[in-house]
């Protein structure tokens, strides 16, 4: 029984692994954003937010759309790709509040 990894699961894995991604995904689940809401809802400094967010864009998970406004508007949204993750991210959520103690809890 050949118990290789799939290349595609592989890279999935990676992606989705890179820290603070699966809570970027998570806070774009409720709709366009811009870069300061999904930075101070998440906590993700802007340099590292800002690399996640080209990393994102770059797999086809995320668009990011400029509004033609004075000033400049900037907006996140899931793509159709990305929205297709919504099933296991709320399937981790669940999974996380039945088995995971809260951060209080383990003091």
């Amino acid at each position: 029984m050949d118990r290789s990894i799939c290349p595609r699961f592989e890279k999935a894995m990676g992606i989705l692994s890179q820290r603070w991604t699966g809570i970027i995904v998570y806070q774009l689940l409720s709709g366009p954003q811009r870069f300061s809401a999904i930075s101070s809802s998440t906590g993700v400094s802007n340099r590292v937010l800002s690399e996640r967010l080209k990393d994102l864009e770059n797999e086809g998970i995320i668009k990011r759309e400029v509004y033609p406004e004075t000033p400049v508007r900037i907006e996140y949204s899931l793509t159709e790709k990305g929205l297709a993750l919504e099933p296991l991210i709320r399937d981790i959520e669940k999974w996380s509040q039945t088995w995971l103690e809260q951060a209080s809890d383990s003091k």
